[in-house]
């Protein structure tokens, strides 16, 4: 199983420094989300910093953006590094699209992203033949492509691309036409074993491909520490993601799948009314657990084994414990 760990909290001037010690601690792959941070930065420096690690974003929110303009950044980064970055896109919800990126009226988001990954791949089949391959789609367009604008071909393949999805919609893209899935974190694997893996599955046969093609990331929180009360503090920190997460409309059908569904209705109302910091005391540690992946360093292995057992890759918080205790795990896991 390859492991991946993330970058690019902090200063942008620490990026560097992180995927030297994610490389140095054997990671497989290093993954830089967008929080607070514009993630493409960060991915072309830990790019231009690494040596052999996979460099990807996990994940870049893909509707800001125009496909044209991403798939030459990953192609000329795809190239500098011999073939090491990888891009994880997401969609981010109604109201983040519309009042903080602006991207006007939401509409039909995972037929949106469809669109959006085939047109990034018509774009790179244009730079890698030398001749145009129109994309027409529902929401994006790519008919023009003079030599001047063609970046060329790469001796290397085609970045691969993951898509974070939670519901059956974006599962089933994902099944069509990504490279690999990224679960959300708020999942369990009950919602992956009951809905997740049998939409990939079935959207991916239909598309004449191989289920086993598709990757699948470990999904869900994780609580690692170095003893069970270290576990268990972490458990309770949790409470406020799973609020945060429980608390969005969209992602309600994971709340379904385990009954909660008066929870899940309980949290959004609070965030209406601006309840935030009394969100987490309404998630109980039974929720928690179920939604969190949790262990030691001597034990995490071994439940990444039989918890994940669906996933061919899986993330681990980097900077739980000492490099001593990360690297050994991050070993283990890797022998699974």
């Amino acid at each position: 199983m390859k492991v991946v760990g993330h970058f690019g909290d902090g200063p942008l001037e620490n990026v560097p420094d992180q995927i030297r010690r994610l490389e140095r601690l054997g990671f497989d792959i290093a993954g830089t989300s967008e929080v607070k941070n514009e993630a493409t930065m960060r991915w072309t420096l830990a790019a231009h910093a690494s040596t052999e690690i996979e460099v990807s974003t996990h994940v870049i929110i893909a509707f800001p953006r125009s496909p044209f303009v991403l798939a030459q950044m990953a192609w000329e980064l795809q190239r500098m590094t011999g073939g090491r970055v990888s891009i994880g896109l997401g969609s981010q919800v109604k109201g983040h699209n519309e009042r903080r990126f602006s991207t006007g009226e939401w509409r039909s988001p995972a037929r949106r992203m469809e669109d959006f990954i085939r047109s990034m791949r018509a774009v790179w089949a244009t730079f890698q033949s030398g001749e145009l391959v129109p994309y027409e789609g529902e929401f994006y367009q790519f008919t023009l492509c003079p030599p001047a604008f063609n970046m060329g071909p790469n001796d290397v393949p085609f970045p691969k691309l993951y898509l974070a999805a939670v519901g059956p919609e974006m599962t089933k893209v994902a099944g069509r036409v990504a490279d690999g899935l990224l679960p959300h974190a708020f999942t369990t694997p009950k919602y992956v074993d009951e809905v997740t893996l049998p939409t990939l599955r079935a959207a991916a046969i239909s598309e004449g491909r191989d289920p086993a093609d598709v990757s699948i990331n470990g999904g869900g929180l994780m609580a690692l520490g170095a003893d069970d009360a270290a576990v268990e503090a972490e458990l309770l920190n949790l409470r406020q993601r799973v609020a945060f997460y429980g608390s969005t409309r969209t992602y309600h059908g994971v709340f379904a799948v385990h009954g909660l569904e008066d929870l899940g209705m309980k949290l959004h109302e609070m965030s209406v009314t601006g309840q935030w910091d009394k969100m987490p005391d309404a998630i109980s540690l039974d929720v928690v657990r179920e939604f969190t992946t949790h262990g030691t360093f001597d034990t995490m292995a071994d439940t990444v084994a039989t918890r994940l057992n669906y996933a061919s890759r899986v993330s681990i918080p980097e900077s739980a414990g000492s490099d001593e205790q990360i690297g050994a795990l991050v070993e283990g896991i890797k022998a699974i």
